[in-house]
């Protein structure tokens, strides 16, 4: 009688983020992948109403109680020791971190717990060179500081490489350009659903809609946008502006009753969190972002997937998903004026949305498929573990 076969034991990757938010909104796709590669794969954050999807979807989840998007130092040094209690609870083959502070602390917490493989991915420096130095410095620090605890940092955005290696010395071998993807079979350009959420926005079928997709953070440009929707108002040019998006009351720059109550009283129209984005931006004419920092912003490359021309600003992250006059239109960052001015031209241009809305979709197809995300990190998982036997 043969001897029974050994279980296959799976290596266990951890992916460490503030909130399950971010696990099950951003990473959940590419978490199931590393799960048919053949990992055991174990979300880790701030445990929230989205631990029950993860849990639907066969990923456990691992509470960090003391993670919070809140900057706080004795906050974040509890955290550290919580980080480093549980990954030795859980002895996982690999950490990866994302967001910006489990990055610096999981990192950190990974090396002391004695991870074997530490991953960072950097979906966007805090801090860009041509912000001032009071705001470079501590970022650049902090980064090149955890860098150190780390194997290896995958960087979605191209410029960042060239920071990581140049300004904070990072070796170049522990550097990996990674890109960002989406899932392109999801956000396919159907516009089934545009009249229905037309609808429901309180929108006509003549109406030109201009869409703003993100949280609900002054970092996202909303005072240029509410300065914009004013200049408009003042020009005669109707066209709705819906906001589809999360408040974020845990950031110091969250947007308060008062300056929602301004926006609305402006026309602009916050319909909240959503869990159909697909028909949302169906239901669209143009994709609008007004933000001041993005590693590679993930909402413009679905509007680009969906077919919508982009306004956009002109800074690392949005330079990557918007041909400037082909795929949408860049401006300069912090001005409503020329935010204004570039979203009178394509309301009043419907010859230009369907030409760099078609333009904007095929620059996803052949630029944004989430399948070259996903095979770049497993390769650097094999990589890592065959250099740790």
């Amino acid at each position: 009688m043969s001897a029974a076969a050994a279980p296959v034991v799976r290596p266990k990757v951890i992916h460490l983020t503030t909130t399950d938010m971010s696990l099950d909104w951003l990473l959940a796709p590419q978490l199931l992948a590393f799960q048919a590669a053949g990992y055991e794969v174990v979300g880790m954050s701030a445990a929230g109403e989205h631990v029950a999807h993860l849990a639907a979807l066969g990923i456990r989840h691992v509470d960090v109680p003391s993670l919070t998007r809140a900057v706080g130092p004795v906050a974040d040094v509890r955290a550290l020791f919580e980080l480093r209690r549980l990954l030795r609870a859980e002895h996982p083959a690999v950490l990866h971190t994302h967001n910006p502070k489990p990055g610096v602390l999981g990192r950190i917490a990974g090396r002391l717990a004695r991870v074997p493989v530490v991953v960072n991915t950097q979906h966007g420096l805090y801090a860009q060179p041509t912000d001032r130095l009071r705001r470079k410095l501590p970022v650049y620090a902090l980064e090149r500081l955890a860098a150190a605890f780390g194997h290896q940092e995958l960087v979605q955005n191209q410029e960042d490489v060239e920071t990581l290696v140049r300004t904070l010395k990072v070796p170049r071998r522990k550097v990996t350009w990674l890109g960002n993807g989406i899932d392109l079979a999801r956000f396919d350009g159907d516009r089934s659903a545009r009249a229905a959420v037309r609808t429901e926005w309180g929108v006509g079928d003549d109406d030109v809609v201009i869409g703003v997709v993100g949280r609900l953070v002054r970092e996202k440009g909303f005072a240029e946008i509410v300065g914009a929707a004013q200049l408009l108002r003042e020009r005669g040019v109707t066209a709705p502006i819906v906001v589809v998006g999360p408040a974020d009351p845990d950031k110091r720059d969250g947007l308060d009753a008062a300056a929602l109550s301004a926006a609305s009283a402006l026309g602009i129209h916050f319909v909240g969190r959503r869990s159909d984005m697909p028909q949302c931006y169906a239901a669209m004419d143009i994709f609008l972002t007004a933000t001041h920092r993005e590693g590679f912003p993930r909402a413009a490359m679905e509007a680009s997937a969906s077919g919508l021309p982009i306004i956009a600003t002109d800074i690392r992250g949005c330079r990557q998903v918007v041909d400037d006059g082909v795929t949408g239109v860049l401006v300069q960052v912090r001005d409503a004026e020329a935010l204004a001015d570039a979203t009178q031209e394509l309301v009043g241009d419907g010859e230009a949305r369907t030409r760099m809305g078609t333009a904007a979709a095929a620059k996803a197809r052949k630029e944004f498929d989430q399948q070259r995300v996903i095979d770049v990190t497993l390769a650097t998982y094999a990589h890592l573990l065959g250099a740790q036997s």
